[in-house]
């Protein structure tokens, strides 16, 4: 099941989005909760954070951006992470099928993302699920606490 995020949700971000296991994947550097707190806010407001939650459990999240105009039919994935505790059961698998499934239901008829050259499991899932890589966005991610750049790759579904 896909959900909204909600205010009681704090602490399951906050735990996906600062985990050492999916923090180097993400958008944020690592902070304390008091420096989380304005940023989860702000996410609230947005409405495009999504809970992911199997056999009453959450097992993770994404976010879902929809693009406006020209380029209404498309919606951006990111911040896609599973509960490390989760990770390794097919959770990430089924997460994915449900967001094509949800994506598709609200009218868009693309799905882009992007993801770190280096996270080759993250690639993996996302070509067994159907994504198809558009090209390589070059020095695209910058990882302050290690002083590095990463390439990442890019690419879409098509429905």
């Amino acid at each position: 099941m896909v959900r909204k995020l909600t205010a009681g949700d704090f602490d399951f971000i906050y735990k996906l989005y600062m985990h050492p296991d999916t923090n180097p994947w993400l958008l944020y550097e690592m902070m304390d909760k008091k420096m989380f707190e304005p940023i989860y806010g702000d996410l609230l407001d947005q409405e495009i954070i999504y809970i992911y939650n199997e056999g009453g459990t959450d097992r993770g999240m994404f976010k879902l951006v929809p693009l406006t105009h020209r380029s209404s039919h498309v919606v951006y994935l990111g911040g896609l992470a599973i509960d490390p505790s989760s990770a390794g059961q097919g959770y990430g698998f089924q997460m994915i099928r449900e967001i094509i499934e949800y994506a598709r239901e609200r009218g868009f008829l693309r799905i882009e993302l992007s993801a770190a050259v280096i996270n080759q499991k993250a690639v993996r899932l996302y070509t067994k699920a159907g994504f198809e890589k558009e090209g390589i966005l070059r020095k695209y991610t910058h990882q302050r606490t290690e002083n590095r750049f990463l390439d990442e790759v890019l690419m879409s579904y098509i429905m």
